[in-house]
């Protein structure tokens, strides 16, 4: 089977993991600092704080800047990390409509749905393809997070919004198993989220063995903080994958020409991505169950990025989505990943053209 998508490693990963297993500093400790110094570069942020998962960042940002009961927009075409957090924070969810050929956040449904408590906005550069931010900002001026979870690394992503949240989930440009980043230039809101990763606890168990005096066992709670803090373990996965970044969305992007080149006609190309964190093709409605079962078949995995958030009834909303409830019938995310060979990628096109050939051989003898 042809995968959508997949992590790619190698031995060098292998042995980032063997360093820090004889290491005996399996948790929070030098590979995240190094990770976080290095992400920051990367991106160019002020400071870098590795987490859990994006989830949890864009939890950690929310109770950071001590929002509840308040209301919190989202994009309806979204992974249901971006609708739930606000639910966590006792806010109500509001979903915004999407723009048809980028699929992010459309600011003009945005600016329709604005609410007197609106009081922060979590916009999705979907797939890797930038939001319209600035758009935004024109109407707006209450804090954004940017979640660049599809954007690692699209220039210019993580720098529009007040704080960015990134993920190295299984299956994403950078993986690491699981994992996120918060990156900031806002060093007050770097301070206070810091402590917030370890149940309130001021220095991590690493960063009170850097003083040249030994280990200092002692620390300071102020108030309440939660367990999401990556680890070593972790971190040495993603550095390994850092180094092959550049490499791997080369391809990716490869990947992406050709689909766009030999499927014209066939099927409509998404918007170019830098990451191409899915390849979101777009069929002919009523073709999409048709054409993932003939895939299927054939040993190639598609899926649908994203079911709208507002189609489950945990985030059902009392209005319409015509962009996002007529453009996701027609998604289909094609392979794209470092795994997917030339070979493959011949396979995988043929068998689209051979659906549609077919399907259309069929249409005209009716």
């Amino acid at each position: 089977m042809i995968t959508v998508l997949r992590p790619c490693s190698d031995d060098n990963e292998i042995r980032a993991l063997k360093e820090v297993m004889d290491s005996g500093w399996w948790g929070k400790g030098p590979k995240v600092a190094e990770f976080e110094t290095k992400f920051a570069q990367l991106v160019g942020a002020k400071h870098a704080l590795a987490i859990t998962s994006n989830t949890h960042g864009l939890d950690l940002v929310l109770k950071a800047w001590r929002i509840k009961n308040a209301d919190i927009i989202s994009p309806t075409l979204s992974f249901m990390s971006t609708g739930i957090v606000a639910l966590w924070n006792d806010c109500t969810s509001t979903l915004c409509d999407v723009e048809r050929r980028s699929l992010c956040a459309d600011p003009e449904d945005i600016r329709k749905i604005l609410k007197r408590n609106t009081r922060a906005m979590i916009i999705v550069n979907m797939a890797g393809i930038p939001a319209n931010i600035d758009a935004i900002r024109e109407f707006f001026d209450g804090p954004i997070i940017e979640d660049c979870a599809h954007s690692c690394y699209t220039p210019g992503a993580g720098t529009k919004g007040d704080v960015a949240v990134w993920s190295f989930q299984a299956v994403k440009t950078m993986p690491c198993g699981d994992g996120g980043m918060i990156t900031t230039n806002d060093t007050a809101l770097y301070k206070r989220m810091k402590p917030m990763t370890w149940v309130g606890i001021n220095e991590s168990t690493w960063d009170r063995t850097q003083g040249g005096s030994g280990y200092s066992w002692d620390y300071v709670v102020t108030e309440v903080g939660y367990k999401c803090y990556m680890i070593d373990i972790q971190a040495a996965i993603a550095l390994e994958q850092m180094k092959k970044l550049e490499r791997h969305l080369a391809w990716r992007r490869h990947i992406q020409h050709r689909y766009n080149t030999e499927l014209s006609g066939y099927v409509e190309a998404p918007e170019y991505s830098e990451t191409v964190q899915y390849y979101c093709s777009r069929v002919p409605a009523g073709h999409r169950g048709g054409i993932i079962n003939f895939l299927n078949q054939h040993g190639i995995h598609s899926s649908v990025h994203f079911k709208p958030l507002h189609k489950h009834p945990v985030l059902r909303q009392n209005r319409e989505f015509p962009v996002a409830d007529t453009e996701w019938l027609k998604l289909l995310s094609l392979p794209c990943h470092p795994g997917v060979s030339e070979d493959d990628i011949t396979y995988i096109v043929n068998k689209v053209k051979e659906y549609f050939d077919s399907a259309r051989q069929g249409h005209e003898g009716r």
